[in-house]
């Protein structure tokens, strides 16, 4: 008779979840009613805006770090006498070219750096080849880093091949290449070495 109970109680504690997930309120996902699904696919959030929340949403362009020169241009020209169809616009669509003008100006100038790699080159010349925002935004948020790290392994292979390498900038030089990460590497580059070398 225990046993039994035992077992009962065992098959009902498996089965609840299977059970429970079954029934209608769990079983299928609620539908989306079909104004809020309209009003998704409709315009953009800044269609609703009035003046100063367009104002607002263009001033936040020239906290952005990433805003360059040709931004934050734009930007102070809206605010300063810029219509509401104008800012509307901007925020739509002209952010978003004047963003691409400015990290093409941005990649140039790393085409121009003598520091610059064999891989940040490549991979520069790749993004400006394809041309598209999306592309050159890609790259200075992520692509740069990995191009870089890529370059800084083949600069300190460069030092572990001088058999000249002291002890202490051989171990740094090797720790961090175990680490790998491209934060390790730069660190290692821009400061390690010297303090190794020291």
């Amino acid at each position: 008779m225990r046993l039994t109970r035992v077992t009962l109680a065992v098959a009902a504690g498996a089965l609840a979840p299977a059970l429970l997930l079954a029934t209608p309120s769990f079983a299928a996902t609620p539908p989306i009613p079909s104004a809020v699904s309209a009003a998704a696919d409709t315009g953009s959030p800044y269609d609703e805006m009035d003046a100063d929340d367009l104002r607002v949403a263009v001033a936040r362009t020239l906290a952005d770090p990433d805003s360059g020169r040709r931004v934050i241009q734009e930007a102070n020209e809206l605010l300063d006498n810029g219509t509401v169809e104008e800012m509307r616009a901007w925020l739509e669509t002209g952010h978003r070219l004047a963003q691409a003008e400015d990290d093409r100006v941005a990649i140039a100038r790393l085409l121009g750096d003598p520091d610059s790699g064999r891989a940040v080159i490549r991979e520069a010349g790749e993004a400006l080849d394809d041309g598209s925002p999306e592309a050159v935004r890609a790259f200075l948020e992520s692509g740069l880093r990995l191009a870089r790290a890529e370059d800084d392994s083949v600069t300190i292979a460069r030092m572990l091949a001088d058999p000249g390498i002291s002890d202490a900038l051989r171990a740094a030089a090797i720790a961090a290449l175990d680490d790998g990460s491209p934060e390790a590497l730069r660190h290692f580059i821009e400061v390690g070495q010297y303090e190794a070398g020291a």
